[in-house]
């Protein structure tokens, strides 16, 4: 193992994120300072840390959203990096600048290149000109609704209104009519307004039988990039991931070349360093355009490093330590494949209505090709303040079948006490027959598949 010029890192994040972060720091020998909000005070993140700060009250935006508590913990630790993990401050260029300038290092790209890409219309321009394929949509922030309208009578119903920054499928609406336009910027802007601070929103066209088909890229410091091959992330509800998988079971092998040499190129355009995935719209006819990059690790990360063999987060650690990427394209191979299903503390029979508490009692499953990401252990809290993501179920195969089985007997294993959780809805759509032939694309109400209706 390289001597790392990283000696202690400050995990900027909390729940399962921050202690997978941890886990792959230790492996590398680097110390860890776990911070918390008086909520998390006894999380499985802050147990397993060497040293923890407590960084304000329960609330994001005093605690995982308070970068002056954030840096000052840095500081007080001595930790010469941070992690931001993924969402809270992870995509925030601004909190890139202040960790610079306190010559504490971002464990991922730098500032200008997150602003950038962080910046959806911004990325569409940028991707464009670097001769990536783009989605049909305006060219920038649209300045009022007769320009929306404008742009939906040239290209044609249903479109898309889409928030200009932030992601998790927050500012987004469709619209199939004028009326239906109108009414759709107005929640957009509003929504995009309280989930980022930012009201600008951009129209895009809507694909006919959407996949939503994304590539994991490395890059490092020296201008060398490449891919981990693909994600399939089309089983949604309401633009929020819900079951990912790789390989993509609607990309042959040509369009996995091309798709693959596309996301390097892009990355290599804008100068693009650590960790970072291009997302890509495929449509019914197998033709691909860029929706926007994610420049951070992203939760399904893990089928990933199934199908690969290689640890993505400690990656992230050695190209932030000035490392070079440790494999060519050539020695990147996909083997087998993986799902991942996404367990949240919400309760479907009550509109997915998140489910905090205490958790009594827990049982994962396991056994051969199955891993479990988690915080969570008898008698910890699930606070009602953050993402209601609790626990990714990850199973491998020597084939889709193969991991379709593992899943249905890994998901029937799961026994969480105390909170409600989405696990039987996850059951019955890995066993719908929908998922089973993959044609379940981006637009399809998943709800309704399993014998739901959204109310």
């Amino acid at each position: 193992m390289a001597d790392l010029s990283i000696r202690k890192v400050l995990v900027a994040n909390r729940g399962e994120v921050a202690v997978r972060v941890i886990r792959a720091a230790r492996e590398l020998g680097i110390k860890t300072v776990a911070v918390c909000s008086e909520a998390d005070r006894t999380s499985l993140a802050v147990r397993l840390a060497d040293e923890a700060y407590c960084i304000g009250p329960g609330p994001s935006t005093q605690s995982y959203l308070n970068v002056p508590n954030i840096i000052s913990a840095a500081m007080l630790s001595g930790a010469d990096a941070i992690h931001p993990g993924y969402g809270f401050l992870a995509e925030n260029p601004y909190f890139v600048e202040i960790c610079e300038s306190h010559d504490i290092k971002f464990v991922g790209p730098g500032a200008r290149v997150m602003g950038v890409m962080g910046d959806k219309a911004e990325a569409k321009r940028a991707m464009a000109a670097a001769g990536l394929p783009v989605i049909p949509g305006t060219p920038g922030v649209i300045q009022d609704e007769k320009e929306a309208v404008a742009f939906a009578e040239e290209h044609g119903f249903p479109i898309m209104v889409k928030a200009a920054a932030g992601g998790g499928g927050k500012g987004m609406r469709a619209a199939s009519s004028r009326q239906e336009l109108v009414a759709a910027i107005r929640f957009a802007q509003a929504e995009a307004e309280a989930a980022f601070g930012v009201a600008g929103v951009y129209i895009e066209k809507i694909l006919d039988r959407p996949r939503h088909v994304e590539v994991q890229v490395l890059a490092d410091e020296e201008g060398q990039a490449i891919h981990l091959g693909e994600r399939d992330c089309s089983v949604q509800r309401r633009h929020q991931k819900l079951i990912e998988e790789s390989p993509s079971p609607a990309v042959d092998e040509r369009l996995r070349k091309a798709i693959g040499a596309a996301a390097v190129r892009g990355a290599l355009a804008v100068g693009y360093t650590n960790a970072g995935t291009m997302e890509f719209l495929v449509d019914g006819a197998g033709s691909f355009y860029f929706m926007e990059m994610n420049t951070r690790v992203q939760v399904e990360h893990p089928v990933t490093e199934l199908v690969t063999g290689i640890d993505i987060v400690k990656a992230q650690f050695l190209i932030a330590s000035g490392e070079s990427i440790a494999v060519t394209q050539r020695d990147v191979t996909i083997s087998g494949h993986a799902i991942e299903c996404r367990i949240n503390a919400e309760d479907p029979e009550r509109n997915f209505m998140p489910s905090p508490g205490q958790v009594r009692s827990v049982v994962f499953p396991g056994g051969p090709g199955v891993r479990v990401d988690s915080a969570l252990f008898p008698g910890c809290d699930v606070p009602p303040y953050y993402d209601s993501l609790v626990a990714k179920v990850a199973v491998w195969g020597r084939d889709r079948a193969e991991a379709i089985r593992r899943m249905a007997r890994a998901l029937a294993e799961v026994e969480i006490v105390g909170v409600t959780t989405n696990v039987e809805f996850q059951r019955k759509v890995i066993g719908s027959s929908r998922f089973y032939d993959a044609s379940i694309y981006c637009n399809d109400d998943v709800l309704a598949l399993v014998g739901g209706n959204e109310p």
